[in-house]
């Protein structure tokens, strides 16, 4: 074959009808070809990288067996779908993924028919399956439903939850699990070890196969003994191997484990399997980073690399030149990095504080305390509510958890906060990472509502720092013993770099610590007029529009960072309402029911009769984009705040 013919991907394959068209024994190759592929487009075009690789087979034999888009494929979590993308129409524009008006970063169902159910965050596709499976009995529909659930996503309640229900209701769904013994970080817990460690017999295995291939025939598992069938294979299976498969003790068929790499016995597999009626669970282990060696070494460094060489595997610079020792000494330290070496350094002072999060150490940088006080870190897995549960009870017996989670994931653990800790009044700190616009991650990842659905909740503390040396003081303040305000603590800030770390300079960042009253603002700048009220890093933008006001317009503006939304500064805002006619409120959250929200409450009981702007997301899902395209989409910007300066002169 030509060399020019070889790229199956370039020349063939438009859609999955075009791939089944090929033999088995060309598959490989279209596998080849897409690897190559992403790790192409991934070292110009950023994104999820390790998983990606990792999970090429099984799509390219996903598709190839199963009549896609009327079959459903619901992946979780969707950072594992590009393969999928691909194969589904979309490579000619793959170069726009996760960029501003380009393709999104995960399945969605607007984007294509292939996309099932949106897959930002983890655990949800059994669930979600299921309903699609039960649906398709309802209408009497001829309709496979495959739940590809992996990258640590069975570690959460949900997966549980819905896998406790596949048994109890008629269905043929079939749960893949992708078992790459990985997450972000290193899976952890019991659910890890037990598929590490799941065998099955082969003399079983043969005796099942020829027992059930007879059986089906008879027609006696299509009707209601199958169940009793399946408890008597089970048995016989735990005479064989000595050991009691969980799945199959809920009354799921369960296959593998087989190798997830090989596409030509996956295709024989899920053809197989399609033919049996009920739940069905195919356990396959893969490797994350699969083909690419960087990655394969190191898989929770090349989950999102940014820009590489492809054939060296060096990290680039955005520029795409490679980085000097001199830039590595310029850089900015991050709100996480700050926050976790500020963690150990309060750490050595205070026995009492320990570290929690939902398997990401290394996202938040916990796992700079990790390192050094391993016995002190807990990575409970994808599985927040019970994070923030556990912080609850370590909270109750008296130790002080700074459990910390990315913004868009408390959402998943409202319910554990309100019962479990805000009504106990626990001193839990919550530290709430990548709060605000993410950027290319889109809406499921964005930070947008937490200060809304956190304000209304008694005793929570919500602050949000200007900066990174608010940050430090801001944990310092929470770890210390309340007489007032007793309950949860919640710190968040954003992703990116910190606003207040010059340069290498660690002295810059790295200040004495000291306690700030809790409710207690400051003003930042005087002026006439107007008036900004800002929270968290949004108010360094403010800061420039209010000093571009001064210079070009000479309109002087005063500032001043609220630092909490609760309890919110009401001496400062008496103040505030005392010397200004006309106030700007800006947060890098939801305008319903965060900042101006609160403001405006005040501004009404109070009768205070300023006018008042607000800056920040409306009613909408933000899209993704670099963060400076949406913070201007959004009108957050510098540009947008001078003009709402201007408007109000």
């Amino acid at each position: 074959m030509a060399k020019e013919q070889t790229r199956f991907i370039d020349n063939y394959i438009n859609n999955p009808l075009e791939l089944k068209k090929l033999s088995i024994s060309q598959l490989p190759t279209v596998c080849n070809d897409l690897r190559q592929e992403i790790i192409s487009q991934l070292s110009t075009n950023p994104g999820h990288f390790a998983a990606n690789l990792g999970t090429i087979e099984l799509t390219v034999a996903l598709h190839y067996v199963f009549n896609t888009p009327h079959d459903r494929l619901v992946w979780d979590v969707g950072h594992q779908a590009y393969a999928h993308k691909l194969l589904t129409g979309r490579r000619k524009a793959f170069n726009t993924n996760r960029k501003l008006d380009g393709i999104r970063p995960f399945p969605f169902p607007e984007e294509s028919p292939y996309d099932t159910f949106s897959a930002g965050h983890a655990s949800n596709s059994i669930s979600a399956a299921l309903g699609m499976a039960v649906a398709a009995k309802q209408k009497h529909e001829e309709r496979e439903v495959v739940a590809i659930i992996g990258d640590g996503s069975m570690s959460g309640g949900l997966a549980f939850e819905g896998l406790n229900n596949v048994s109890s209701m008629p269905n043929d769904l079939l749960i893949i699990i992708n078992d790459n013994d990985m997450s972000i970080d290193h899976s952890v817990g019991g659910m890890s070890q037990y598929l590490v460690n799941l065998t099955t017999s082969n003399p079983y295995n043969k005796i099942r196969y020829t027992a059930s291939r007879a059986l089906f025939k008879m027609g006696v598992l299509n009707d209601e003994r199958r169940k009793a069938l399946i408890r008597l294979g089970n048995s016989v299976k735990s005479f064989l191997t000595r050991q009691r498969n969980m799945f199959e003790g809920m009354d799921i068929r369960y296959f593998g484990p087989t190798d997830g790499h090989d596409v030509e016995n996956l295709v024989r597999v899920l053809r197989e399997i399609k033919k049996h009626k009920g739940p069905k669970i195919l356990h396959i282990h893969t490797k994350k980073g699969k083909g690419y060696a960087p990655a394969e070494k190191d898989p929770s460094a090349w989950h999102a690399p940014g820009y590489f060489n492809p054939t060296t595997g060096e990290k680039l610079k955005a520029d795409k030149t490679p980085f000097t020792a001199e830039d590595k000494a310029k850089v900015i330290p991050r709100y996480q990095d700050i926050f976790g070496e500020t963690l150990l350094e309060l750490a050595k002072k205070n026995q009492l504080i320990l570290g929690i999060t939902p398997a990401m150490p290394s996202g938040c940088s916990m796992n700079i305390m990790q390192h050094e006080m391993p016995e002190r870190v807990f990575d409970v897995g994808i599985a927040e509510g019970h994070a923030v549960t556990f912080s609850g009870g370590l909270a109750k017996d008296g130790m002080i958890p700074f459990c910390n989670i990315y913004s868009t994931f408390m959402q998943r653990a409202y319910d554990s906060l309100i019962h479990d800790v805000a009504l106990l009044k626990l001193p839990v700190i919550l530290c709430l990472d990548r709060a605000g616009i993410v950027g290319q991650d889109g809406p499921t990842h964005h930070g947008a509502f937490d200060l809304a659905y956190l304000r209304p909740i008694p005793h929570v503390t919500i602050s949000s720092p200007m900066n990174a040396q608010e940050l430090r003081h801001l944990m310092y303040t929470a770890q210390l013993p309340r007489e007032e305000n007793k309950g949860p603590f919640v710190i968040r800030y954003p992703r990116g770099n910190a606003d207040g770390a010059i340069g290498g300079d660690e002295s810059s960042w790295r200040c004495e610590m000291h306690q700030i009253p809790i409710g207690t603002g400051r003003k930042l700048r005087q002026g006439d007029a107007i008036a900004l009220l800002s929270i968290g890093p949004l108010g360094n933008v403010a800061a420039k529009a209010a000093e571009e006001a001064h210079a070009k317009y000479n309109i002087e503006v005063a500032h001043y960072d609220m630092r909490f939304l609760k309890p919110l500064d009401t001496k400062l805002m008496e103040t505030i309402c005392k010397n200004h006619t006309h106030l700007i409120t800006i947060e890098d959250g939801v305008l319903k029911g965060g900042l101006a929200t609160a403001v405006s409450e005040y501004l009404i009981e109070n009768r205070c009769t300023a006018t008042l702007d607000k800056i920040g997301i409306d009613d909408q899902f933000v899209v993704h984009g670099l963060p400076k395209e949406l913070y201007k989409r959004c009108h957050m910007d510098q540009e947008s705040i001078l003009k709402t300066i201007l408007t109000r002169s």
